[in-house]
């Protein structure tokens, strides 16, 4: 809002200079506690000098600390003055190491940090306290708002000033048609069509605009409105109102994209997070925990039923491209139905192959799978090609679950939607567990996961037949 980046822009000059003040008297201070005496004299005044112009630079790449308004909180204030001062301290010194500086006392430049902060947090505590105070008890409310439309938007602007700045900015109430939710139907107006009798009648400064924008004809009638009667008019856009589904927006510079769906693993920095974790994860397993097990696992196959330990099937992953997924192999060799899901007491599973499945013990040699790439070790599990044909024919967003890696185990299984999908519904929530993993994806995610799949393995999964 514009009256924020105006006072930004006289609080970059006038805060600056409270700052170096500050500062200075820290500096005093410091020389006080470390020496003994209040002269200031030798190299400090140098360092001060330094320290003041430094610290002026940096802080003027940093407007939210010249913001005493409520739109920036007191927790936010603290966080973006200390990592300024660290950012301050990390320059300072590496400059002094790269030219060989090394004549300030390590107790000295400890002090004078130390106290600039305290200085620098406190001036600033009490600036915005004071400012608080001046428009709580002696200045009118810099803004008087109203907002069309109690949607998702507008209920999210009105929580959002309503919780940082309700003293600058009096809320004059909803105007909308839509039902209201009950805890907001006291703040709501009248409808759309009472607002300008209402701006006519009351002081109001601003009217947001939060509806739909394929709503073109109202925004320009307000448009104008706003216009004749010298309000400001500014629109939120609803943007799930209108493509009637989530939609987030990003910024190319200063360029804003839209997309309809929250893609966390689709950002190269999260890619690569998963990528290493998997690496490492697959690694360990293979190499501390095969030695001891395979070789056991193996040997109570091979006593148990004739055929190969080790059980091949292609699998559709990332993009429905087709790999070879590795599990050890849990049911006779001669069955010749690979593409048939198994089913409860399912006569193609041997005894030793039953314990396997309920234990998940099956699934190791996928951590192979996870080393080449095909796989992660969270993740949508990977259908058969034949569900995967199935499935796309009625289930509208099944393809999505493709969009990422499949994985060894997923965020369906462990909420409980795994093994058969004969039952109504079965599908369409594993479905439905997939799409909020891909969407809703994050590194503690995939640990909440990975200890939730350890749990089930010791206490023995019921579905997995």
């Amino acid at each position: 809002m514009e009256r924020y980046r105006h006072y930004t822009d006289a609080s970059r000059v006038i805060l600056p200079i409270t700052d170096v003040l500050l500062i200075f008297g820290a500096f005093r201070c410091a020389g006080y506690i470390t020496s003994g005496t209040w002269n200031f004299e030798g190299i400090y005044p140098a360092l001060l000098v330094v320290f003041a112009l430094l610290w002026w630079i940096l802080s003027g790449q940093y407007a939210n600390i010249y913001r005493v308004d409520r739109l920036i909180t007191y927790p936010e204030k603290l966080m973006y003055v200390v990592r300024t001062f660290l950012l301050h301290a990390v320059l300072l010194l590496t400059g002094a190491v790269l030219m060989q500086q090394y004549w300030v006392p390590a107790r000295f430049l400890f002090a004078a940090y130390s106290l600039s902060l305290v200085a620098v947090v406190s001036g600033r505590f009490v600036l915005t306290f004071g400012y608080r105070q001046y428009l709580r008890h002696v200045a009118r409310p810099v803004s008087r708002y109203v907002i069309v439309g109690a949607g998702e938007s507008g209920q999210s602007l009105y929580r959002f000033l309503a919780s940082h700045d309700p003293i600058a900015n009096e809320f004059a109430g909803f105007f909308a048609d839509e039902p209201v939710p009950g805890g907001l139907r006291n703040l709501v107006r009248g409808g759309v069509s009472d607002l300008k009798t209402f701006c006519q009648q009351n002081r109001i400064d601003e009217i947001y605009f939060a509806m739909p924008l394929d709503r073109r004809d109202l925004i320009e009638e307000l448009s104008q409105f706003a216009d004749q009667h010298f309000l400001s008019f500014r629109i939120v856009p609803d943007f799930r109102g209108t493509v009637r589904k989530d939609v987030n927006v990003y910024f190319y510079d200063h360029m804003p994209i839209l997309t309809i769906r929250h893609e966390p693993l689709g950002i190269r920095t999260n890619q690569m997070l998963k990528r290493i974790f998997d690496v490492a994860f697959s690694l360990a397993v293979i190499l501390l925990v095969f030695p001891i097990i395979m070789p056991i696992l193996a040997l109570l196959i091979k006593l148990d039923s004739r055929g190969p330990i080790f059980f091949k099937q292609m699998r559709p992953g990332k993009h429905n491209q087709l790999f070879p997924c590795f599990k050890l192999r849990t049911m006779s060799a001669s069955h010749g139905r690979t593409e048939l899901q198994a089913t409860k007491n399912d006569p193609r599973v041997t005894r030793v192959g039953a314990y396997l499945r309920k234990y998940n013990l099956d699934e190791l040699p996928q951590f192979f799978n996870v080393l080449l790439g095909h796989m992660s070790v969270v993740g949508p599990r990977p259908n058969m090609v034949s569900q995967l044909e199935e499935y796309s024919k009625h289930i509208t967003q099944y393809q999505m679950r493709h969009a990422v890696t499949p994985g060894i185990t997923g965020y369906a299984q462990v909420n409980g939607y795994r093994g058969e999908t004969r039952e109504e519904g079965t599908m369409e929530k594993r479905v439905e567990y997939d799409l909020k993993y891909v969407e809703n994806w994050s590194f503690g995610l995939d640990m909440k996961i990975i200890g939730q799949t350890v749990w089930n393995m010791v206490r023995g999964e019921k579905n997995a037949y």
